[in-house]
């Protein structure tokens, strides 16, 4: 029987993430690659999911999302960014940020568009444009200064008559870059001299490190009025099952995205939409705390691959970190991480596969460390045996 897949997905597949994750479960090996904590999110905000159920918010909720955590973003985004966005008209929740981007690029992208993404980039979007029959134009993130960060003419290069939108995402996965607001700008700038629509995955933006500032794009003059704003709750309060997401926009964008959302999932989950709501507004202390925790656990396992050889770049945010395996003797990370649980029982992720051109990230390999200290101190004791 020939493939009935249509044509533009078949160079998908399963994803990178189901491989590994099954790979994990069936050596018993440690998982350091899919991206979700093994530690639950603050004792209330579950309770407040639980309440929900018992309480009969177990139907269909409005489709824009429930009004109380629409209501809790905008007070969000007012606090923290000095944005403010009507929680009637510029607020959409979404089935995670996955989903966001999704209907964003299906909402805003005719066939044959084109949308600049940073490489390397997270898996979703490369599907996410092929669906729209859009074209990615990917701009590399390259080492330098210890971060990786993108030449700006190679940016400028990019743009072109059919583009239609820039994906940002930063903090970044899976590089772990944070931008700067001088790189911003530059993004910025090009946004406004071309007339393009900037759909910003900001999922991480409260787990930055060193002081690292995250700065949302639609802050900088301008923006608000041409960026679709996208987060989420999975990684701020570690519950990535909940599926929670929402974008921040101006009406007619939001209007554009619902178009599309209404007819995916329609809505979904109103109890975790109730417990996020009161996490934005009782819970951000527990964020805080967590953020110095994942600090902490980023040196702790940045410290253990230095020690089995691997060269290490320190991540200003997200849950990664990367790893160049060249110092160890190997060139090819996808063969490497499917070769790491027999060779020292851990899961890492290959860097390569959320390139455009995986020969410029072969050598590098995706750690996350958003896991328990043990489980960490053990992941690193075994990959020692690659020294």
């Amino acid at each position: 029987m020939s493939d009935p897949l249509v044509a533009r997905m078949r160079a998908f597949g399963t994803t990178i993430f189901a491989e590994m994750s099954a790979l994990a479960l069936r050596t018993g090996s440690i998982n350091l690659g899919q991206g979700f904590p093994d530690t639950d999110g603050p004792a209330a905000l579950l309770e407040r999911a639980v309440e929900a159920i018992r309480g009969g918010a177990n139907q269909y909720p409005p489709g824009p999302g429930v009004p109380d955590l629409r209501q809790a973003v905008s007070e969000h985004r007012k606090e923290h960014y000095g944005l403010h966005y009507d929680p009637d008209g510029e607020i959409l929740v979404t089935v995670g940020a996955t989903e966001a981007v999704a209907a964003s690029i299906l909402a805003l992208c005719e066939p044959g568009d084109e949308v600049i993404a940073f490489e390397p980039y997270y898996d979703s979007y490369a599907a996410s444009v092929a669906l729209a029959g859009a074209v990615l134009r990917p701009v590399t993130l390259r080492p330098a200064g210890g971060r990786f960060t993108f030449d700006p003419a190679e940016l400028r290069a990019a743009v072109g008559p059919r583009t239609r939108a820039i994906l940002v995402n930063s903090p970044h996965n899976p590089t772990g870059t944070v931008f700067t607001r001088e790189e911003l700008e530059t993004i910025a700038g090009l946004c406004a001299e071309h007339g393009l629509t900037a759909i910003t995955d900001e999922v991480y933006e409260h787990l930055t490190f060193d002081g690292a500032p995250h700065i949302p794009l639609a802050t900088l003059p301008g923006m608000r009025e041409r960026t679709v704003m996208i987060s989420s709750a999975g990684k701020t309060f570690s519950v990535t099952g909940w599926k929670t997401g929402w974008i921040c926009a101006p009406e007619p964008f939001v209007r554009a995205v619902q178009t599309v959302k209404q007819f995916l999932t329609f809505t979904a989950s109103a109890p975790w939409q109730l417990a996020v709501a009161y996490g934005l507004r009782h819970e951000l202390g527990w964020v805080s705390s967590l953020r110095d925790d994942l600090q902490a656990k980023r040196d702790r396992l940045m410290s253990g691959l230095s020690a089995a050889g691997f060269d290490v770049y320190r991540p200003a945010g997200t849950y990664f970190v990367q790893a160049d395996i060249r110092p160890l003797g190997f060139t090819d990370g996808l063969a490497l991480t499917r070769e790491l649980p027999s060779l020292a029982g851990v899961v890492a992720i290959p860097t390569q596969v959320f390139y455009a051109h995986p020969e410029r990230g072969r050598h590098f390999v995706r750690f996350a460390f958003c896991k328990k200290d043990e489980v960490i101190d053990e992941a690193v004791t075994r990959l020692r045996k690659l020294a």
